[in-house]
C-alpha cells in the first residue's frame, strides 16, 4: 500500500495501552521504566541511584529562547546534585552567520572540548541530560552526542519538574570540573543540508517532517522567525506530542503508532525553526525504533535565509 505522505498533516493519535512490564529483570544499567528496555531515557529513581557513579556525567540544559539568561540562572539557584550546565547558544550552538540558522551546530572540536571539561570520556560515560521544557533542549544534547559518535546517553524522564515532585534533592553547589577525553568520530549520516533537502525531499521514499506547532507550519503565526510558512512538501508532527503535558515521554506503544505511516520511507529529515525542537522528534523515532531520521541542522530558520 502505497501511503500519501505529502498531503497529510499530522494529528494527535488516540490513546493506547502502554506495554506490560517485562517479567524479566533488565540486562541493561538503566531501568525499563518508563520505556521497556530503552537506553535512551533514564527514571528520577535510577538517577538518584546513581548521583555518585562515577561513569554518570549530568548535564542540566534548562534554557529560554525568550531569556537567553534564565536556564543558567535557574541552575545556579537550583539544580541535580553533581550536574553540570551546557547552554543551547554557547555551548551547544556555533555563533549565527548570514546561513546555517539561528542554532548552527558547534565546532565538533570546541564542543568535544566542553564535554572532556565536564568529564565525559568517549563511549565509555553514561550522560544523562535534563531541561524544564519537555526535552526541548535536553534532546539538543542528546543528539549531538549521537552524532559525534558518543552513544551512551539518555534524557532524564520528567526533566527537573519530575525529579522535584519526586522528592528528589537539589543543590546550588556547582561540581569541580571533572577532566575526561572526548575525541569525536562524526557521523555525518545523521544530518543535512539545505542541499540535500532541496534535492531529496520530493523524491517518492523521503519524508520531510516539520516538528514547529501546528498553525506555525501553517504560517498563521510566527513569533521568531521573519518568513512564516513551512517548506514545500513538508508534513507536520510537532515535536510536544512525543510528551504528554508534564513533561513525561508517552509510552513506546504510542511512539510507534504516531510513526505508523512513515515507516516504509527510507529517509526522514526533521526540522523545526533552529533545529532544537526537531530533536524531540528525532527521540520519539529512536524510541519507536525508527532509524531513518536525519536532522536539517539549519531548519526553517537557515531555508529562509536563502529566499
Amino acid at each position: 500500500m502505497t501511503v500519501d505522505w505529502k498531503n497529510r498533516i499530522y494529528s494527535p493519535c488516540p490513546p493506547h495501552p502502554p506495554i506490560p512490564p517485562s517479567p524479566h529483570p533488565p540486562i541493561s544499567p538503566i531501568p525499563p521504566s518508563p520505556m521497556p528496555n530503552s537506553k535512551t531515557v533514564v527514571s528520577p529513581a535510577w538517577l538518584f541511584e546513581h548521583l555518585e557513579d562515577p561513569q554518570v556525567v549530568i548535564v542540566d540544559c534548562r534554557f529560554s529562547l525568550a531569556n537567553s539568561q534564565l536556564g543558567k540562572q535557574q541552575y545556579q539557584t537550583s539544580h541535580i546534585k553533581g550536574s553540570y550546565y551546557l547552554d543551547l547558544n554557547q555551548d551547544l550552538s556555533s555563533p549565527v552567520a548570514k546561513h546555517g540558522g539561528r542554532h548552527p551546530l558547534p565546532d565538533p572540536n570546541d564542543i568535544a572540548n566542553k564535554f572532556a571539561a565536564i568529564g565525559i570520556n568517549y563511549q565509555e560515560s553514561l550522560v544523562v541530560a535534563y531541561d524544564d521544557s519537555r526535552f526541548a533542549f535536553a534532546a539538543r544534547l542528546w543528539w549531538l552526542l549521537r552524532y559525534l559518535g558518543h552513544e551512551q546517553v539518555a534524557v532524564l524522564d520528567g526533566g527537573f519538574s519530575g525529579w522535584q515532585k519526586a522528592g528528589y534533592p537539589v543543590t546550588d553547589v556547582i561540581p569541580q570540573p571533572r577532566m575526561g577525553k572526548f575525541v569525536p568520530q562524526l557521523q555525518t549520516e545523521k544530518v543535512v543540508n539545505i542541499t540535500a533537502v532541496k534535492s531529496r525531499k520530493d523524491r517518492p521514499d523521503v519524508v520531510l517532517v516539520d516538528s514547529r506547532e501546528s498553525d506555525r507550519y501553517r504560517g498563521e503565526r510566527e513569533p521568531i522567525d521573519k518568513i512564516a510558512g513551512h517548506i514545500p512538501g513538508a508534513v507536520n508532527y510537532p515535536w510536544q506530542e512525543v510528551t504528554d503535558s508534564s513533561g513525561y515521554l508517552l509510552p513506546e506503544a504510542e511512539q510507534r503508532h504516531r510513526w505508523e505511516n512513515l515507516e516504509t520511507a527510507q529517509e526522514i529529515l526533521v526540522y523545526c525553526g533552529s533545529g532544537v525542537t526537531a530533536c524531540v522528534n528525532l527521540l520519539s523515532l529512536e524510541l519507536a525504533g525508527i532509524n531513518k531520521g536525519k536532522l536539517y541542522a539549519g531548519s526553517w530558520s537557515d531555508w529562509i535565509s536563502y529566499l
